[in-house]
């Protein structure tokens, strides 16, 4: 061989392999989709220090991307194809209204791995993963349910769909354990985060007689109005009691951050597969935190003893017999509703005055 092809053999050898070791360090691509903004401080905001950890975890061998204030339909199909198109190898989309859109890119994309919160449609690459929130929110009724004056609680609602039927079920259910005179009054906003109309249903709740305000949606604007008034209320989703300290009685946080890197370092390991996942309380998914040290020390004792009993599965919120409010039979003697059937919840438990809005 000449000297001249020898070099041009070396060369392209080297080229070779430096391709290919450029290529192995290069850091794995994933994606998210936030409904609301990063600042929301609520459900977005929670994703997203998830995703800050994960991405601190993984030291460089991850490289992420967001996208936030994407409505659920059309733009949401429209950004998740976008970002399978710009080579994210993980996808994950954080609202219920993306389940659609999610499904339909998995089929597009075999070789991307999708996952959906909240959702129930699966796939090869789609698998789904949700909060056991219900458990919170029994914690957050047991609270409510000893704390209150007024024997009425308000509960700000988003959407008519499982998650939200379920967690006002669970909170009536644990203030119903410890206050049997309880009454659960609900307002319904249509969106998962919009300050405004936050504060103006806490304000109608209270009006009507609640002296302690639940939240299903995102922003510590229901709060801040509870405070105002010289009421209080539960933070959801994130810590919100440096917005509210004195009506603030304690928040339930969301930590997403253990589940990200669980899937991300599955698909890294090629063992990833297409689950229905739930986390709790017990898995540290769900977290108490920030409990208000003003709190009389009865309830403080029974926030903590609840959150005991349901980790350690004394109490499952969703155990029969139980009637909805209509009186017909939901729940067998003896029988706890499976995740399956949970995903399914369409129905107010007895006890709760209200119609589930179309």
């Amino acid at each position: 061989m000449k000297i001249n092809q020898w070099m041009t053999v070396a060369a392209l050898s080297v080229s070779a392999v430096f391709s290919t070791s450029t290529l192995a360090e290069d850091p794995m691509k994933v994606g998210f989709v936030y409904v609301g903004p990063v600042g929301d401080h609520g459900w977005s905001y929670e994703h997203d220090q998830g995703r800050l950890e994960m991405e601190k975890y993984f030291k460089g061998k991850v490289e992420t991307t967001f996208v936030e204030n994407v409505p659920e339909g059309a733009d949401a199909e429209r950004v998740i194809t976008q970002l399978a198109k710009s080579g994210n190898e993980v996808i994950f989309t954080t609202s219920f209204g993306f389940m659609n859109p999610t499904a339909k890119a998995a089929k597009r994309f075999p070789k991307v791995t999708f996952e959906h919160a909240t959702g129930y449609k699966m796939d090869k690459n789609l698998g789904t993963y949700v909060l056991r929130t219900y458990e919170g929110r029994y914690v957050s009724g047991v609270a409510a349910g000893m704390a209150t004056k007024t024997n009425t609680l308000g509960y700000i609602a988003t959407f008519p769909i499982p998650e939200v039927i379920r967690d006002i079920n669970a909170t009536y259910l644990g203030a119903k354990s410890v206050n049997p005179d309880i009454k659960l009054k609900i307002v319904w906003v249509n969106t998962w985060y919009d300050p405004g109309k936050e504060s103006d249903a806490a304000n109608a709740l209270m009006d009507q007689g609640a002296d302690i305000i639940i939240q299903h949606t995102d922003s510590p604007a229901p709060l801040i109005a509870a405070e105002k008034r010289g009421m209080m209320g539960i933070g959801q989703a994130s810590d919100m009691s440096h917005f509210a300290p004195k009506a603030h009685m304690f928040s339930v946080r969301d930590h997403w951050a253990p589940h990200y890197i669980k899937s991300v370092q599955a698909v890294m390991d090629g063992t990833w597969k297409s689950e229905d996942y739930w986390g709790g309380l017990k898995d540290e998914l769900l977290q108490i935190v920030s409990i208000n040290p003003s709190l009389p020390e009865e309830i403080k004792t029974a926030i903590s003893t609840t959150e005991a009993k349901i980790i350690s599965g004394e109490i499952v919120p969703f155990t029969g017999p139980m009637k909805d409010n209509q009186g017909k039979e939901m729940i067998a003697a003896g029988h706890s509703l499976t995740d399956q059937e949970l995903a399914s919840v369409m129905w107010y438990v007895e006890g709760i005055d209200a119609k589930i809005p179309n």
